[in-house]
């Protein structure tokens, strides 16, 4: 693998680490990519980029399980936080995680074949960062001076379902799971950074369940053509998003969401200059 190869992974590295966990859409950037480079025969080709971005995604889970150990442990009750007890009865456990995946898990398998063949296209991506965007702002101007939720063991089970109900809209590729589900716990009130947690615990379980889902659907043509750019690509991808989460979850409860939201907007309409023009 030549320089100009490596620094390709590297950059696509970028693209999934930085944007899988803000509120931009990882699945929207990724789509720009896809479609006007990576899937280019010139690059890698069709099959070779489905690898890739399976491998890339796994690099982003990997550092949101780094990031958040403790609390993914203290879930089964391995690991006690704040005087809690060992039980899980009581604080936030896997059964809060589960029920906020429920919606969006059963959506997204009943749904999966119209939304791979119909919405997996940049113009549909650039009216779901739109929407999105909007949701955002929405957020931020609705969102309570005092959030009642100011830590993870304050939500409850109804709580947690309905920010899954509001997860769906992620579905919807370019809308972005982390901006869909801050969102929606923002506006039932939970504090940004309390909403922030939720989202990137209850991502674990549902990105790894679409990569096994990706892995299963593309077995027969995955491809180790490109195995030193996958790996690359992999590292670049979890040290990205390491950095990734760790400046989110420093800059969330300080600057919400409206910068995100801006940045969606002018993708957005720099998508369409490029798209419709």
């Amino acid at each position: 693998m030549d320089i100009i190869e490596l620094l390709k992974a590297l950059i696509l590295g970028f693209v999934e680490g930085m944007t899988e966990f803000a509120p931009v859409s990882s699945t929207g950037h990724m789509i720009i990519v896809d479609d006007m480079w990576l899937k280019t025969e010139e690059f890698l080709g069709m099959y070779p980029a489905n690898t890739f971005k399976i491998v890339v995604q796994l690099g982003s889970i990997l550092a949101v399980v780094v990031v958040m150990w403790k609390r993914m442990l203290n879930l089964v009750g391995l690991y006690k936080i704040d005087g809690q007890s060992k039980s899980v009865k009581g604080h936030f456990n896997l059964l809060h995680v589960i029920v906020g995946m429920l919606p969006a898990v059963i959506l997204g398998f009943a749904f999966k074949d119209f939304i791979d063949d119909h919405l997996f296209k940049v113009e549909h991506v650039i009216y779901a960062l739109v929407a999105g965007a909007l949701l955002m702002i929405a957020a931020d101007k609705l969102a309570p001076k005092r959030p009642k939720v100011d830590s993870l063991d304050k939500i409850s089970y109804g709580l947690a379902f309905k920010v899954g109900l509001v997860q769906c809209l992620s579905l919807w590729p370019g809308f972005s799971r982390s901006g869909a589900t801050i969102s929606g716990g923002v506006l039932f009130g939970m504090s940004h950074r309390v909403a922030a947690d939720f989202t990137f615990i209850m991502a674990v379980p549902i990105m790894a369940g679409a990569s096994l889902v990706s892995v299963l659907k593309n077995w027969d043509t995955l491809s180790m053509d490109y195995f030193g750019f996958y790996v690359v690509g992999f590292i670049s991808s979890f040290i990205f998003a390491l950095l990734s989460i760790k400046f989110f979850l420093a800059l969330i409860s300080k600057v919400k969401l409206m910068p995100f939201a801006i940045y969606r907007i002018v993708l957005a309409a720099v998508l369409a200059v490029i798209i419709f023009m």
